[in-house]
């Protein structure tokens, strides 16, 4: 094998039982990646300088073919059911054999950095791949080591290794599909193939954080951060995609600590990651000026989206491939990004769900108890259109914002969280960015104008003395009054042609909530069981 590169590391791939690869390319920078990448035909130069890429038939996470190896070192921790679905070790070391052959004679590209912007509790992570756009993307996703001497002596504490062009026999090697990731707690180790969506590759490592960080009492979550004035003004934006996460996070009055995942230490907040990863479906300068000027810069990688063959221009409108649509870039194309990744004690929370049954109030406060629960709940909803078959409103439930990448039972997750909200006396909110007036179909999508005025007269204090009512059904603190919102718009019921019709669609609502929880029941206090509505 072949070393080219900046400073190979002498804990060399054959570690990882890689024998005979043709060459391997350690810590490329981005101008060589870029050559790489087009050279070998894995991406197109766009205009303004991003990487187009297109990931093939998966252009987002196949959940189906995500498997845990049961073995003895995590089998009694991890939270087993269909979202951690067990593979046997037997499996796994069987087609990790067949994937260390298929990378013989391959050239393979490694990028070694940190998971982890707070160096006591950072992982060492490398990534292993075939592909130099693969590369690219770790890059851009993970926190670059830059001194040489510690590149030559890193020794990674766990490791993807990614062979997209590696297909399983579900028959013999006991996958859903010809698609796998597995992960494997025990030797540390994900393996990916049958699929060249990016995405695999950042979760993966966010699902091992999930697992190790609870154990050192760091609380590993799904969302945004930013701060205010200082770094101790520090807000987290949690909410599942279409709630508007990335775009209310990235705003240009405050400093941005990361898009998407983070922790929260006895110290404060930190940056799991050293990029971003943004959808960029109909982005638009005027809705999300900092999002547009990142992704269309040298140093982006822009997946699946669409672009004039000829001009180059980019389409970001046009979701023919999927609406998935996605931008990579190193945060610091942020101009208003932390250059630590860290912060202090979160002083706000905020719970962002798109509620198309248009039963939610646009913000209300939460007490430690109703964050546990809502917490656990991770609630927004599907419209119709979005999915083949959605035909009117469907609630989607997603533990801790995030159940897919979370190994261990969500009440450990809730736990921590409301530990933390007491101990530094944080404020909750949810705040519905969905629909008013009724539901999807009859009422309308609230107003972003809306939405950032609550948002920030949240963050700014001004609702901590504001008068409250309390939601019949739900049992939330509605604020009464915000400055440069309608009155009338912060009570649900009253946007309703027909107010009985309201209340019946908020029992329903209810109900799903209260059928949702009953897996999460016997796993906390009673005062987080009686939290949520009341049917």
């Amino acid at each position: 094998m072949q070393n080219f590169g900046q400073f190979p590391s002498d804990y060399g791939v054959e570690n990882h039982g890689i024998r005979n690869a043709k060459s391997i390319y350690w810590h490329l920078s981005t101008p060589v990646l870029y050559e790489h990448a087009a050279r070998r035909g894995e991406g197109t130069l766009a205009q303004h300088g991003p990487l187009i890429v297109n990931t093939g038939t998966h252009t987002g996470r196949a959940a189906k073919d995500k498997f845990i190896v049961k073995e003895p070192t995590s089998q009694d921790e991890i939270w087993w059911g269909n979202v951690n679905r067990p593979i046997g070790q037997d499996k796994f070391d069987a087609l990790l054999g067949k994937v260390l052959a298929y990378a013989q004679q391959r050239d393979l590209y490694v990028f070694d950095g940190y998971a982890g912007a707070d160096e006591r509790y950072r992982l060492p992570v490398r990534i292993i791949t075939e592909f130099a756009w693969h590369s690219f993307f770790a890059r851009n996703m993970f926190i670059r080591e830059s001194v040489p001497q510690r590149l030559r002596d890193f020794e990674p504490e766990f490791t993807v290794i990614g062979m997209p062009g590696f297909q399983a026999r579900p028959d013999q090697d006991g996958t859903n599909s010809q698609t796998f990731i597995l992960v494997d707690f025990g030797r540390r180790i994900v393996l990916i193939g049958g699929t060249e969506y990016a995405g695999e590759i950042k979760k993966s490592i966010f699902g091992a954080l999930n697992y190790y960080l609870p154990q050192r009492n760091v609380l590993p979550m799904h969302c945004s951060a930013n701060f205010g004035l200082d770094e101790n003004d520090v807000a987290l934006f949690f909410g599942l995609s279409g709630t508007g996460k990335t775009t209310l996070s990235n705003d240009p009055d405050r400093t941005l600590i990361g898009d998407d995942e983070h922790g929260w230490s006895e110290s404060g907040v930190f940056n799991f990651e050293g990029g971003c990863y943004a959808k960029v479906i109909n982005l638009s300068a005027e809705g999300e000026p900092l999002i547009y000027a990142a992704s269309r810069r040298f140093g982006t990688i822009l997946e699946n989206v669409i672009y004039d063959p000829e001009s180059r221009q980019i389409d970001y409108a046009d979701a023919s491939r999927t609406q998935n649509t996605r931008a990579s870039y190193p945060i610091h194309h942020i101009e208003n990004a932390s250059r630590s990744g860290t912060g202090g004690h979160p002083t706000h929370l905020l719970f962002l769900t798109a509620d198309a049954f248009g039963v939610l109030p646009p913000i209300s406060k939460l007490s430690k108890e109703q964050a546990m629960y809502h917490f656990l709940s991770g609630y927004t909803a599907k419209v119709a259109g979005t999915e083949t078959g959605v035909t009117e409103p469907m609630p989607e439930f997603s533990a801790c914002f995030g159940a897919p990448f979370m190994p261990l039972h969500p009440g450990i997750y809730a736990d921590l969280l409301g530990r933390r909200i007491e101990e530094h006396g944080a404020s909750v909110w949810l705040v519905n960015t969905g629909w008013t007036g009724g539901p999807f179909g009859e009422g309308s999508r609230m107003k972003l104008e809306y939405t950032r005025r609550m948002v920030s007269a949240a963050l700014d204090g001004e609702l901590q003395d504001v008068e409250t009512t309390t939601h019949p059904v739900f049992g939330l603190e509605m604020i009464s009054r915000v400055d440069g919102v309608p009155d009338e718009v912060l009570d649900p019921r009253q946007t309703w042609e027909d107010p009985e019709a309201y209340d019946d669609q908020a029992r329903r609502l209810a109900a799903m909530f209260d059928e949702n929880f009953e897996e999460f029941a016997g796993g906390v206090g009673e005062a987080v069981r009686h939290a949520g509505p009341h049917t």
